[in-house]
């Protein structure tokens, strides 16, 4: 007999979870008001309606998609069938019956609801109340009483425990559920704020229970990259832990869970995989112009943290709700047993930022401009030094102020000065102003007082288009230094694919001839000096998939020619990383990527040998979920080959923004040989 004390445990857990419920449906809600997906319905379970982040916006669409997807799918491979019933577990606010009564999609199916009787009793409430809402129930009945708040013919709201299998029984049975006809059972969010135990005995219970039935579940996946430990802690903080992630914790195992306990068949996809395989060009071209955008990292990352799942036993188990992507031949190089690792380590300095640029001052000296961070936009610039007694972080005195701007460029020039192109205040303005900083004598007296004189350039010439998430190379012609700028993104324009040159010497964009085939429109990529022209590696196209290639632009007689290097491996492809050519070898670090395990370490391309290895970070010494994207770095040392990583982080979708709070080093050499 549980104690008092459990007893109260138990209630304030399950009270936190029942109000997940509630912040959901907002949530759905605000994506159905801006036109997501078609549900009118929902606005009668919100008190009113609230407008959230384009990126959750995103979140709470591609889910909904995912379960109407299955829904439809299971209401057109049944519909010989002479019955058909779909029951829903934790059904919550959801207005499944009413949008498929609407459609006209709800012949010979009944649809039962389960979920906590406060919840039932809820919506029981909310339903009695609306005239438009029980216009839509025949033989309409209402009990306040429960386990039944909700009974007509074809729809059914029953206030149950999910985890009390026998009563979960006898009030379906009641109710007129029939255990022999063809069943799509959904649990959306539902199983994984149940211990795992309970949740395994649901999922073996179904299978024993509906002989002909398909199971569709959407929950969380990987627990243990720096986004998984990010939303275990938002969900610990609600009450509503997340249980059975930590046994299941990816797609397989998820597959395995589902087949172990009784299940026929099983498809698992991430959201990434169901987003990109699932829903047509058409439809994914409609959402990404519905809100300006520009949190890329961050969906992809959601994306590969939630998963649907179907399963299938009977004579339903031959027909498919989801189609099964193929695996990446790529992904196996996120597994390697024989990649190197690398340590992590912070340096005591507390400084945070998304979206900043870094340049190379001189060694040990990396100046910072633009980005956000806790403190807002707009951050002032700053320098890291390093002295012998380690590092600081140093006032930088500007003769004038540069623009506010994120995801910007800031290249060094040879005699110390730096050229700050591109970058943004805000989706909607792209920044046109080009800075030159040049360094001022230094101050013998206050070594943590650096002095930069700022001009803005004024440029001749045909200009580009402004941008951000673009590169800009320092490269060489006709013994000239040019600004090779190259991709990037602006208000407009999803992708830019244009290369574009500014002479430093006479601030003139200035036309010069590139034979071969340019590489393919992109943003979010890299792109380093070498050999006097550049290498551009990954970035994101047009479609949202991230890229792989290695291209490299080579001077010649005339101007310039790309060519494409086919590195052996193939890289895994991934964006919003970072690149610095050392020797002949161009080290990557960090980034996003899709279909793999984990979060992406580092990756050595050998530009001689066209051969590629990846290696991993231990970051065991970081005391927070180091995310690598939206960051910047430096060699502070090319001879030293000691990378600096400075800023990154993200808003991780409804878990709040993160930030790394203090910049970290990698010691390159072991991978460098």
């Amino acid at each position: 007999m549980p104690s008092t004390n459990e007893r109260k445990q138990k209630h304030a857990k399950d009270t936190a979870v029942q109000g997940t419920n509630d912040s959901s449906v907002v949530s759905k809600v605000s994506a159905a008001a801006q036109g997501y997906f078609n549900d009118v319905f929902l606005q009668n379970f919100v008190c009113k309606v609230s407008r959230r982040a384009p990126l959750i916006n995103r979140g709470y669409y591609v889910r909904w998609r995912a379960m109407d997807h299955c829904v439809r799918k299971f209401l057109h491979i049944t519909e010989s069938c002479p019955r058909r019933q779909i029951l829903s577990l934790g059904a919550g606010f959801d207005s499944l019956y009413f949008r498929l009564h609407s459609d006209g999609a709800l012949d010979r199916t009944v649809i039962f609801e389960l979920d906590f009787p406060d919840v039932a009793q809820r919506k029981a409430a909310i339903i009695n109340a609306n005239g438009t809402l029980t216009a839509m129930l025949d033989c309409y009945l209402s009990s306040q009483t429960g386990p039944t708040y909700v009974s007509s013919g074809w729809y059914h709201l029953l206030g149950v425990d999910v985890r009390e299998e026998s009563q979960m029984e006898e009030t379906l049975g009641a109710a007129g559920l029939d255990w022999t006809t063809p069943t799509l059972i959904l649990s959306e969010v539902v199983l994984t704020y149940m211990e795992t135990q309970c949740s395994d005995a649901v999922i073996s219970w179904a299978a024993k229970r509906f002989p002909q039935s398909l199971y569709v579940i959407y929950e969380q996946i990987h627990p243990h990259d720096p986004f998984g430990r990010i939303m275990q802690n938002h969900f610990l903080k609600l009450n509503s832990a997340l249980h059975s992630i930590q046994q299941y914790p990816d797609a397989a195992a998820q597959r395995h869970r589902f087949m172990d306990k009784g299940w026929e068949q099983c498809v698992c996809l991430d959201m990434n995989a169901f987003y990109l395989g699932l829903v047509p060009e058409e439809e994914r071209c409609r959402i990404e112009s519905l809100e300006t955008f520009d949190e890329y990292e961050e969906w992809h990352q959601k994306c590969s943290h939630y998963f649907i799942l179907t399963a299938a036993q009977g004579s339903l188990m031959a027909q498919a709700l989801l189609t099964q992507a193929p695996v990446s031949s790529a992904s196996s190089l996120c597994k390697s047993s024989n990649t190197t690792v690398l340590c992590v380590q912070t340096i005591p300095v507390c400084m945070d930022g998304l979206g900043m640029a870094a340049s190379l001052v001189r060694p040990g000296q990396v100046l910072l401009t633009g980005g956000s961070s806790k403190g807002g936009r707009g951050a002032a610039a700053r320098i890291l030094l390093r002295h012998q007694e380690g590092w600081i972080s140093a006032i930088v005195d500007l003769s004038r102020e540069l623009d506010d701007r994120l995801y910007h460029t800031a290249t060094s020039l040879p005699g110390r000065g730096i050229v700050v192109y591109g970058g943004r205040s805000s989706p909607l303005n792209p920044v046109q102003s080009i800075f030159k900083l040049n360094l001022g004598p230094a101050d013998s007296e206050n070594t943590e007082f650096v002095k930069f004189s700022v001009e803005e350039m004024i440029c001749t010439g045909n200009p580009p288009p402004a941008r951000w998430r673009h590169t800009a190379s320092l490269i060489c012609h006709n013994g000239k230094y040019f600004l090779f700028v190259f991709g990037g993104k602006n208000e407009s324009e999803m992708v830019l694919g244009d290369g574009c040159f500014l002479c430093l010497v006479q601030h003139h964009w200035t036309e010069i001839p590139v034979d071969g085939a340019a590489p393919e429109a992109r943003h979010s990529h890299s792109a380093c000096s070498y050999k006097g022209g550049a290498v551009v590696f990954g970035g994101l196209n047009r479609m949202g998939v991230p890229l792989g290639d290695t291209v490299v632009l080579r001077p010649n007689e005339r101007g310039f020619r790309w060519t494409k290097i086919e590195v052996q491996p193939s890289p895994v492809p991934r964006y919003s990383h970072s690149a610095h050519v050392i020797g002949a070898k161009l080290v990557v670090v960090g980034g996003v990527w899709l279909n793999c395990n984990g979060v992406p370490g580092g990756l050595i391309i050998n530009l001689t040998t066209h051969s590629s290895v990846e290696f991993r970070l231990d970051t065991t010494a970081v005391p927070w979920p180091l995310m690598l994207h939206s960051f910047c770095s430096e060699l502070i040392d090319p001879e030293e080959a000691e990378l600096l990583l400075i800023g990154g982080g993200g808003n991780c979708f409804s878990f709040g923004t993160h930030f790394n709070t203090q910049p970290v080093t990698v010691d390159l050499r072991p991978v460098l040989g």
